[in-house]
């Protein structure tokens, strides 16, 4: 189908695909044309006269310009002498020659529209360039056509002046992080401007926003900085809450001394299971719990010290007064010596 397209100047920033084509001529008048040509010349040469062959010529043309099919998607906007007649298609639809004519053809179809802002200013004062996409649609063929010289290049500008608008009235932080609240505003901005030409705005999206170099480098700076302060900032709620448990054991063991002597033993054990340890114990400790006694037994159980000859005859001790607190100790380290003997080997 041979066709004529007129190209028509895009906004800077804008890609549109201009005009609509001029249709001239579908499959089906062109058959009929020819068959009317042939016809006309066989006529011609049965008769030996040229009439039938001009006129096989005239009633051709009147076909190729009468006779239009509209595609599925596409609305014809037919004027007649100058004056709005009907919106034809899709299908076949007859036209008057020199009387009828075809001011244009809607595509009713889903179009997609791209458009950019370079360098533009946000509400903060930072130069940014931004890509959009728009989707949009016909929904009203006469108004496209007759309302708007060019509703292609006229949704281009408003796209780009309306996202310009957007971005000055928007901070880069929102601009980045806020993407689908920007789309909204841009996308019923844009529709309250293409409403009047039968035009509906369904959706615009920001596919890129791109910011100076130096910016970058000093927002990864800041990210960087907030993610160490909000490390420092957990490390010190783990301190609270490990020293408000300490404080509760403490409380604990000021109530109870047997069990913070428990807890003394249980730490000094745990010390000296590891061979070549050394354990640093507070002289009060050593006074108010006995820890010496029982650090050198257990050292004497674990092989700190070499063990006494028990085949030796044992000296008969002196006499001495009975002391009761001799005694208990003496006991007391007599079992502990036991069990770590026991124990430990």
């Amino acid at each position: 189908m041979p066709s004529v397209t007129f190209t028509s100047s895009a906004p800077a920033g804008a890609v549109t695909a201009g005009r609509q084509a001029v249709h001239f001529g579908n499959p089906v008048s062109w058959v009929v044309a020819i068959l009317l040509y042939i016809l006309g010349a066989v006529a011609t040469v049965v008769t030996q006269s040229a009439a039938y062959i001009i006129g096989a010529i005239v009633l051709s043309i009147v076909v190729l310009a009468s006779l239009q099919i509209a595609k599925a998607w596409e609305k014809a906007v037919v004027l007649r002498l100058g004056h709005f007649r009907a919106i034809a298609g899709p299908g076949v639809f007859f036209l008057i020659p020199a009387i009828d004519t075809v001011a244009a053809w809607i595509d009713q179809r889903v179009q997609t529209s791209t458009f950019t802002a370079e360098q533009t200013l946000t509400k903060d004062t930072v130069p940014v360039d931004v890509d959009a996409v728009l989707f949009w649609i016909v929904w009203d063929t006469k108004k496209a056509a007759l309302e708007v010289a060019s509703y292609r290049d006229a949704i281009g500008w408003a796209s780009q002046t309306a996202l310009r608008d957007i971005i000055g009235t928007t901070m880069l932080a929102d601009l980045l992080s806020s993407r689908k609240t920007v789309d909204e505003s841009l996308q019923q901005t844009i529709d309250a401007r293409t409403t009047p030409w039968g035009i509906t705005v369904q959706s615009v999206e920001i596919r890129d926003i791109q910011i100076p170099d130096n910016l970058q480098d000093a927002m990864s700076r800041q990210a960087q900085a907030e993610r160490e302060r909000q490390a420092r900032v957990i490390l010190g709620q783990a301190e609270e809450q490990i020293s408000q448990s300490f404080l509760a054991a403490a409380k604990a063991y000021a109530s109870d001394p047997i069990a913070l002597h428990l807890r003394a033993m249980n730490m000094l054990y745990e010390g000296l299971k590891e061979k070549g340890a050394m354990i640093v114990v507070p002289s009060s400790a050593v006074e108010t719990m006995g820890l010496g006694t029982i650090s050198g037994l257990a050292a004497l159980g674990m092989g700190g010290f070499p063990k006494p000859d028990v085949s030796a005859p044992k000296p008969t001790p002196a006499a001495a007064p009975p002391d009761s607190g001799t005694a208990s100790a003496a006991t007391d380290a007599g079992t502990i010596a036991a069990t770590i003997a026991a124990t430990g080997g």
